[in-house]
């Protein structure tokens, strides 16, 4: 039998690899001591020296030379996460270490989410709720809610949580267009999405949704002119994160166009 760590943050662990998971595991892998963070794990080279197979997710090491070299069995990597595009070094694919990530999995709820809130901000759910709070009373026929009929949902970014949400947009009788300059004219066809340019969507949506990861040149992309060109009660949802959106400028927009309704997920730094 392989034998094998759990590594990552103490503050997650029972809920990513409960008591019911580990016994699980323990039925493929020896598990060779409790789970264990990345700063603790480096306090036992003994272990790191016998360990073939890691389970970690959020607070995990950094997979770079450094770390390899006190686990020279190494062989698989489980991530009960999303991107670990911060983690794995090109280390881990000259020692031909396999790796799998739960990002497909991760993608669902985080689409389900924004699927709720594009229905929910196209039935005006969320200008409604503001003004009872300001008001106080009851807010009979104070707007007109269009729904969801024919009204047109931008996503920015094809990514995993992007296409989740497409795909579970299908049945909504919603008009979908996409901004990815990493998607083809011919597979969004394929995918049944409309590709049109950032500042397009903007312009042109009642519901901006962002889904890119953050990358050095995704860092600021949305700023303040893209959100005030948006339509009138159009609503921008982030689920993403914090740093691609320019947040001063979304206040500052915010604070001149009141119609608008921002969606924040995520923020930066995070927690707010």
């Amino acid at each position: 039998m392989k034998k094998g760590l759990i590594i990552m943050t103490d503050r997650f662990v029972d809920s990513v690899y409960s008591v019911e998971t580990r016994a699980e595991i323990s039925q493929h892998i020896e598990l060779l001591a409790a789970p264990l963070t990345a700063e603790e794990c480096l306090e036992y080279p003994d272990l790191l020296e016998q360990t073939e197979v890691i389970f970690s997710g959020w607070g995990a090491p950094v997979f770079d030379a450094s770390f390899l070299e006190k686990a020279p069995r190494l062989e698989a990597i489980f991530y009960a996460g999303g991107t670990m595009k911060r983690l794995l070094t090109d280390d881990v694919w000259d020692r031909g270490i396999r790796v799998t990530t739960a990002n497909v999995a991760n993608a669902i709820p985080v689409a389900e989410y924004t699927v709720s809130q594009v229905l929910f901000s196209l039935k005006n759910g969320w200008q409604i709720t503001r003004q009872v709070r300001k008001d106080r009373r009851y807010q009979f026929g104070q707007y007109h809610s269009l729904g969801a009929y024919k009204r047109t949902v931008g996503l920015i970014s094809l990514s995993q949580v992007g296409r989740k949400t497409l795909e579970l947009l299908r049945p909504y009788d919603l008009d979908v267009v996409c901004y990815d300059p990493f998607v083809s004219e011919e597979e969004a066809d394929k995918l049944g999405v409309e590709k049109v340019s950032l500042e397009e969507l903007f312009a042109g949506s009642d519901v901006a949704s962002l889904h890119s990861p953050l990358l050095p040149e995704t860092i600021g992309m949305i700023n303040g002119d893209l959100l005030h060109s948006m339509k009138t009660n159009a609503i921008f949802i982030n689920t993403a994160r914090g740093a691609i959106v320019r947040e001063e400028e979304l206040i500052e927009v915010m604070k001149k166009r009141s119609d608008l309704t921002a969606i924040l997920d995520v923020t930066h730094p995070e927690p707010p």
